[in-house]
């Protein structure tokens, strides 16, 4: 039970309201999805930034809009917040910009605990990331945050799955999410079946922790996402 005296200390740079495809909407009321405050056991405090969305993000990050979300971050640290997140993997492109600039310490995406996931098992171990889209990450995303070498990670993305695509396709329609869950656990069957070797998962989206559960249970190891890295963080503040 939270305390009703206690502050938030996480900040979390969201999209902005109103850009945020339907779809996406709906995922945001599971528990587990990053703009959930109920997937917390503590307060945090949602940011909307302006002119953060899928486009300015994911498709094609924005220098202008990384301007925009320092500024934020600035202020929320002003304000008493100890560390900053975002609602989307794909800031990771922006970790080294937001953390030298912001002052407290910034945590982008979820794919930060690939490195931790890899020693955790040996240097050399297989980890597969989960992404929203794999076409889009880059390595200038794994390189931003402390990923050095791909050597040993596989990368699937959920953009060929045909309800998970709607929801970008087709922004203003309605998703069925039971879709989307069976085929996020169809996509980590896939990833196990092709590389055997696979010792972790990581969940890039931070639509995908509702799912974590379930993949634990599918695949028997271990699941690291969003609300896992925040969790850590949150205890070490």
């Amino acid at each position: 039970m939270i305390s009703v005296v206690e502050e938030a200390k996480i900040g979390i740079l969201c999209w902005e309201t109103g850009q945020v495809p339907k779809g996406l909407r709906q995922l945001e009321s599971l528990v587990g999805n990053s703009t959930n405050p109920a997937s917390y056991e503590y307060p945090v405090r949602l940011n909307p930034v302006r002119g953060a969305n899928v486009h300015t993000i994911l498709e094609k990050p924005d220098r202008a809009v990384l301007l925009t979300m320092i500024a934020d971050a600035k202020l929320m640290a002003a304000q008493g917040i100890k560390a900053i997140t975002t609602s989307c993997g794909f800031n990771a492109v922006f970790q080294r910009d937001l953390a030298e600039a912001t002052g407290v310490p910034v945590f982008t995406s979820s794919l930060l605990q690939v490195p931790f996931a890899r020693q955790l098992n040996g240097p050399t171990s297989e980890i597969c990331i989960i992404t929203a889209n794999a076409e889009a990450l880059s390595p200038t995303h794994l390189r931003s945050v402390g990923i050095a070498s791909q050597d040993g990670l596989h990368i699937v993305g959920l953009e060929q799955c045909p309800e998970w695509n709607r929801m970008f396709a087709e922004p203003d329609a309605e998703i069925n999410l039971d879709r989307i869950e069976q085929e996020v656990l169809a996509t980590a069957r896939r990833a196990l079946n092709t590389h055997p070797g696979i010792r972790a998962f990581v969940l890039e989206c931070t639509d995908l922790p509702p799912y974590s559960a379930a993949i634990r249970r599918q695949s028997g190891l271990p699941v690291f996402d969003f609300i896992s890295m925040v969790n850590y963080v949150h205890s070490s503040i």
